[in-house]
């Protein structure tokens, strides 16, 4: 069933878009809500009119949000977790840990309009995440996670080590 949305939604789209959901996410919590119009052609017509007339705030906002591309390309993101063993993260890495890493780079952009596959990420490495600023820009976002480096953690490091390194003079004699 395709939809109007009338306002933003996550995971779903941006003001304006016209979606194709399933027809009870639309009967039962969209229209209901107020978050979306039946796609019919009386809709699509009053949506085309109402995106001539703005079309001076839709060249502001596509402009302002290739601004902000722009800085996302020269700003590289690394966010530090705690592991266990090997490269898995205690809890994990979701939207809200980007958006939040982003504006202490004074970088702001809301949540929801950041995607990443899967939604969460619960091992060290490299990702892109989705950023979606406005229906016709879009920016793949790179960033990568890495284990977080305690006093602990390293002394456990160098016990492993000397065990090692002791086994080996060991099998060595």
């Amino acid at each position: 069933m395709k939809v109007i949305l009338k306002k933003d939604v996550e995971n779903l789209g941006l003001e304006f878009d016209t979606v194709d959901v399933k027809p009870g996410y639309a009967r039962n919590y969209l229209i209901p809500q107020g978050f979306a119009l039946l796609a019919t052609p009386k809709n699509q017509t009053v949506l085309a009119d109402i995106l001539d007339s703005r079309k001076e705030e839709e060249a502001k906002a596509i402009t302002s949000a290739k601004e902000i591309v722009e800085k996302l390309k020269t700003t590289p993101l690394s966010i530090t977790a705690k592991t266990g063993t090997g490269d898995k993260l205690f809890g994990s890495i979701n939207n809200s840990d980007i958006s939040e890493k982003l504006s202490l780079g004074g970088i702001k952009i809301d949540k929801k309009y950041i995607k990443i596959p899967g939604n969460t990420i619960k091992r060290t490495g490299n990702y892109s995440a989705k950023i979606r600023l406005h229906r016709e820009v879009e920016y793949d976002f790179p960033f990568s996670i890495l284990a977080e480096v305690t006093e602990e953690y390293t002394k456990k490091e160098v016990e492993k080590t000397y065990a090692k390194d002791s086994d080996k003079k060991e099998e060595n004699n």
